[in-house]
């Protein structure tokens, strides 16, 4: 992981933490795109250039196709380096524990990624 957005209350969607940050633009601006989870579907309605790739849904009338699940598959096997530096973040103790003014935790989640960062080079 290279960067922490601002933490949010617990409460927040996903999409309304990306349109706040404006992360569609900042995208767009850079000329890169993203895989999200199933959390961001919406929030790219730009079907002819999308930035933002999400997964398929199921429901109980609507089932997955075998292409859709193998969609699914390769989008999982692009984003779990991702999901694998979260769960290494959260290795650190204090981050269970943590009950503070989101701005302070945003201070100590990113002096907690530059630590994690630095163990990792180690």
């Amino acid at each position: 992981m290279i960067r922490i957005s601002a933490a949010r209350p617990g409460r927040t969607h996903d999409n309304t933490a990306a349109r706040h940050d404006r992360i569609l633009a900042h995208l767009r601006a850079a000329g890169l795109g993203a895989l999200a989870d199933l959390g961001f579907r919406g929030l790219d309605n730009d079907i002819l250039d999308p930035v933002i790739v999400t997964g398929y849904t199921a429901t109980r009338t609507h089932k997955l196709t075998p292409g859709q699940k193998g969609a699914n598959r390769v989008l999982a096997v692009g984003r779990a380096p991702v999901e694998h530096g979260c769960a290494h973040l959260k290795n650190w103790r204090v981050i269970t524990k943590l009950r503070t003014d989101p701005a302070r935790a945003t201070h100590l989640l990113r002096a907690l990624l530059v630590l994690a960062n630095l163990e990792i080079s180690r």
